[in-house]
This record gives C-alpha cells, structure tokens and sequence, in this order.
C-alpha cells in the first residue's frame, strides 16, 4: 500500500512539474504580449491547468473503476463504457491545452530568431543594430503573433466541437441504456458522481469560451491598431504631398514697396507746372 501511494505521489508530482515547466517556458511570452494576452495567459494557468490538475483529474480518475451496467455478461461493462466514454474527458482536456499553448511559443521562437539574427548583424556591423528592439510587433513577428492568436482560438473552438460531437451536448446523464453486443439486452449504466462531473465538464467549457473571446479581443485590438496607424501614416503623408504641391510663393511684393499717392497732390502739382510753363512763354514773348 505504502508502495502504491508514493508511485501515485510521484507521477502526480510529475505531473506538476510537466506544467510548471510549461508555465515557466511560457511566461516569457508575457513581455511580448499585450494586456489581453496576459490575461489569456492567467485565465489558462489559473482557471484551465490548476483546476485540472488539482481537481479535475481526481474527479474524473474513477469514471472507469465506479461505471456499473446491470448485467453480469463477460465484456458488456466495457464494450458500454467504451460506448458511453470514447475518449477520457482527462486526456481530450490535456490535448486541447498541449494544442492551445503551443502556437505561444510560436512568438518566442520568432523573437529569438530575431535575436540571434541581430547577434549576427552587430559583429559583422561593428555594433549597429538591425532591430531596435527584436519583441517589437513590427512585421513578420506582428504576423506571426496574429496567426499565434488564430491558432489558439481555432484549437479551442475545435476541442468544444469534437466535446459537443462525442458527447451529444455537454451534459452527463444519469442513467445510460446499452444494448451492444455482447450485451444480452438492453441494459441501464450508471456513471459514478455525474453531477460533480457535469459541473466541472460546464467549468471547462466556461473557461474555454472565455479564451476564446480573449483571443477575439486581442485579434480586433492589434489590427485595429495597425488600422489605424496605417491611417495615420498616409494621413501624414498626404498633407506633407500637399504642403510640397502648394508651396505658398510671393505672389505680391511686400507693402513697402507701394506707395500710396494723394490724387489731390497730384492735380496741385499739375497746376503748378502749367503756370511755370506759362510764364516762361510769356518771358520769351516779352524779349
């Protein structure tokens, strides 16, 4: 017994590192991430890999040993339960995260290309840098980082799909009718604490929906984003085009330049050469 309960101990101890480790390798992506995808980050390892590890697998551990048909036919028990279960709750949950975290470092392995890439390009340079700053969503990586974000939301929308597929819906009914063969007839199952089950089977669906919806918001932020600073640029480069079409000239000369005459001096000044002229005439009449 003793035996027993330290192997269950380590492989469950085992277990908990295999998802630290990953907790670890991905909370690196966090620095790379918006604020929406810090708060995927958390609802996964918070709501999605602690409760299955701490709770959902020792709710689900017995769904094989506790499923009873009322017969005592040689294989009806398993070819029913084979019916009823085709595949383990436990280890279509452990897919679906192994699937949804792994398009995550689908980023990190980019910006480390990066990185490297720019270790090369600064010795070859004598320190001149090819990226500013290799996490920066500029790019490739702003690509990579939005088919990261399709990825995990196509994942878990298709884990929800098979689930509803297999199960017909997401519930978990107490009594199941099987007549299979071996089966003599019909003969009524009965699934150990299916209530408990159903009750975390809706919370890992809850839980799955609310990282979808995060991923759809961080999709719609990041290009509407980009949207706009692609708006803004061409916005900035139409009034600079415009500035250069229309460049304003001295069309006029400046107002020092004219001088205003008085129409009144003018005439005055007219009058008074008329009347010289008039008297040099009359000078030369006289001689």
């Amino acid at each position: 017994m003793s035996t027993s309960k330290e192997i269950n101990t380590q492989a469950g101890a085992a277990a908990g590192m295999n998802w630290s480790g990953l907790e670890s390798l991905l909370s690196g992506v966090n620095k790379y991430s918006t604020a929406f995808g810090r708060i995927w980050l958390s609802m996964v390892f918070v709501f999605r890999v602690l409760v299955f590890v701490v709770a959902a697998q020792r709710v689900w551990g017995d769904e094989n040993k506790d499923f009873v048909c009322n017969t005592k036919q040689p294989g009806c028990t398993n070819v029913c339960y084979d019916h009823i279960f085709p595949i383990s709750h436990i280890r279509l949950w452990a897919l679906q995260l192994i699937f949804v975290t792994c398009p995550s470092l689908m980023v990190m392995a980019h910006v480390k290309y990066r990185e490297g890439k720019d270790r090369k390009y600064v010795e070859q340079h004598q320190g001149s840098h090819l990226y500013a700053n290799p996490g920066k969503k500029r790019g490739g990586l702003w690509w990579t980082y939005l088919l990261s974000l399709v990825f995990k939301a196509g994942f878990d929308i298709s884990f929800l799909y098979i689930l509803y597929r297999i199960y017909h819906g997401y519930d978990l009914p107490r009594l199941s009718k099987c007549s299979l063969a071996p089966c003599p007839n019909t003969v009524d199952c009965f699934i150990s604490r299916p209530t408990e089950k159903k009750i975390f089977m809706l919370f890992m669906v809850v839980s799955s929906t609310l990282c979808i919806f995060m991923c759809i918001c961080e999709m719609i932020y990041l290009i509407g984003k980009r949207i706009a600073k692609v708006l803004k640029v061409r916005y900035d480069n139409q009034r600079v085009l415009f500035a250069e079409q229309h460049e304003l000239n001295n069309i006029a000369p400046p107002r020092s330049q004219y001088r205003r005459t008085d129409p009144t001096l003018a005439e005055s000044q007219l009058s008074l050469n008329r009347r010289e002229k008039a008297k040099e005439a009359g000078a030369s009449t006289t001689l």
